[in-house]
């Protein structure tokens, strides 16, 4: 099996700084498998919310996560300073799938990588409901 080797920061249309805490690191001396999903939820949601988009106390629709994967190339671990870079892929009617890639300090290659799909819906109903059209311009900004 051949595997995709690992994104590039050029790869990617928007990025976020993010930096790694004492508490990320695992009894291995890195950073454990379940804080890069948080920095990829963090990094999406700061895009959304900093956009104007995304209100996540008050707006009438919010995502909900479908879908997650992430595929890890290199160890990452405090003090790191994290860079996400964000790319929609795909712009449903009322789905967007992200691809995120991770990047440790100033290193152009992203130690891990991975996938987020949200299905936006009502906030009361949680129904799913198609995508406003001023979300969908500033999501074609950072498209694929």
């Amino acid at each position: 099996m051949t595997r995709t080797p690992p994104p590039l920061r050029a790869g990617f249309r928007a990025f976020r700084p993010l930096q790694t805490r004492w508490a990320d690191n695992d009894v291995y001396g890195h950073m454990n498998n379940v804080v890069h999903y948080q920095l990829f939820d963090t990094a999406i949601n700061e895009w959304l919310i900093e956009g104007g988009l995304l209100d996540p106390l008050n707006g009438v629709i919010i995502g909900l996560v479908v879908e997650t994967s992430c595929r890890y190339h290199a160890e990452a671990m405090f003090p790191d300073r994290i860079v996400a870079g964000l790319c929609v892929t795909r712009l449903g009617s009322s789905s967007v799938s992200y691809a995120i890639g991770l990047f440790r300090n100033d290193e152009d290659t992203a130690f891990a990588d991975g996938r987020f799909v949200h299905v936006y819906v009502d906030r009361g109903t949680r129904r799913p409901v198609p995508l406003p059209q001023d979300w969908r311009a500033r999501l074609e900004e950072i498209r694929q």
